[in-house]
């Protein structure tokens, strides 16, 4: 199981990196298997801490990936690193064992700590729709254009039913970057 979230990590001279990412669900233990070159890679290999931010608001995946990156935290609870401000909960995180990879190696992770700052409502589709499409934005230079169009028609649909502000705003935000990688794509 792979459940998506924000995770915040934090380099030896306390910079905060915040980034949208699957994280795999083993047991006890989450996986975090970021891209190689990645700033999260270069966090967790000097501090081998991270903190793992559940929420709902969906303004924070699509900022992350269209270069709003500077979203409030505050320091975790009990490791070197740094909590979302305004998420749900968070659960703060310890590399136990790494498996090297080429593309992606997998960080296997205890949790030494966890805490509920609100309750969860439930996602609306639309909300869904933008952490999708969210996905599609981190792997623009991996996919056919022909799948992005169709997998953003389908997500639309939920947009245009069930969006709230956030999520409009969030949705607005990916489609100019799906625009901007095309444009610079040029003509096929």
């Amino acid at each position: 199981m792979i459940r998506e979230t924000i995770v915040t990590t934090q380099s030896l001279d306390g910079r905060v990196h915040i980034a949208p990412l699957g994280l795999i669900v083993e047991g006890e233990h989450l996986v975090i298997a970021p891209f190689r070159p990645s700033q999260t890679l270069d966090n967790l290999r000097a501090n081998p801490h991270a903190v793992v931010n559940y929420t709902d608001n969906v303004l924070v995946f699509a900022g992350c990936l269209t270069g709003r990156r500077d979203w409030p935290v505050h320091p975790a609870d009990q490791v070197p690193g740094a909590a979302l401000d305004g998420a749900l909960a968070h659960a703060e995180l310890k590399v136990v064992a790494v498996t090297e990879d080429e593309q992606r190696p997998r960080f296997r992770c205890a949790v030494l700590h966890e805490a509920v700052h609100a309750p969860f409502h439930g996602f609306n589709r639309a909300q869904a729709a933008v952490v999708e499409a969210a996905i599609l934005v981190s792997r623009l230079h991996m996919l056919p254009p022909e799948k992005i169009e169709r997998e953003i028609a389908y997500l639309q649909i939920a947009v245009d039913k069930t969006a709230g502000p956030r999520e409009r705003q969030a949705w607005g935000w990916l489609m100019d970057r799906i625009a901007e990688h095309q444009a610079s794509a040029g003509p096929e």
